[in-house]
């Protein structure tokens, strides 16, 4: 059915079941916001070629007035300054039966610590320390590096903030339960269940599949 589960995979589920069903079962993509879409894939390609250390200067001068106040605040983060180990980087892990992963936006070092970066240029998530992306990312370094001082550090590029997550032993514990339990939910979900009740805002309704949801 799936090889592997990725965080938006996760929550997804966790949204409405049947937009999971949609887009990962019967794979049917819908339109999104090409704007959106475009300023987060440029910033996040000149940071991959800066860290790798390419010559950017050409991009950068083909920057908008605010992607040029975005990319001056996340490459003068200190992060940027640790050993790179790797950049648009693919990692999973596997729990249970099945595998978690997905692409980190970079990974650092600093003597003995790795550092997961993560650019957001919405907004990091709220709970952070719970959030999929967050659990995925640090099990799978840990794993892959077999090493606990590991770190998330999102880098909120609309309010110009840092949100940090240090691994620890009894965290890894509540993230494996945490994934086992919403990827057994996964397999025992009934493709073309009963439908949600679909959230409205303004009289329309916000998830893009209710069109041909029924």
């Amino acid at each position: 059915m799936y090889q592997q589960l990725s965080p938006n995979m996760l929550k997804t589920f966790d949204e409405c079941p049947r937009k999971f069903e949609f887009r990962y079962l019967r794979d049917i993509q819908m339109p999104v916001n090409d704007e959106i879409f475009e300023f987060g894939k440029n910033i996040h390609a000149l940071a991959s070629y800066y860290l790798r250390k390419e010559n950017i200067d050409k991009m950068e001068k083909s920057l908008t007035p605010k992607e040029m106040e975005v990319w001056s605040y996340l490459k003068a983060c200190k992060y940027f300054a640790y050993d790179v180990v790797n950049t648009e980087y693919n990692l999973a892990v596997r729990i249970g039966k099945h595998f978690f992963g997905g692409r980190l936006d970079a990974l650092v070092k600093s003597g003995g610590s790795y550092y997961i970066l993560d650019y957001k240029t919405g907004s990091a998530p709220k709970n952070a320390k719970y959030d999929y992306q967050t659990m995925i990312y640090m099990l799978c370094v840990k794993e892959f590096f077999k090493t606990d001082n590991v770190t998330f550090v999102y880098l909120d590029l609309r309010h110009k903030e840092e949100v940090v997550i240090q691994f620890t032993p009894d965290l890894e514990d509540v993230y494996k339960q945490k994934l086992l339990e919403v990827s057994d939910k996964i397999d025992t979900y009934e493709v073309s269940s009963k439908k949600q009740e679909c959230i409205k805002s303004d009289g329309k309704y916000s998830c893009e599949y209710s069109v041909i949801c029924y």
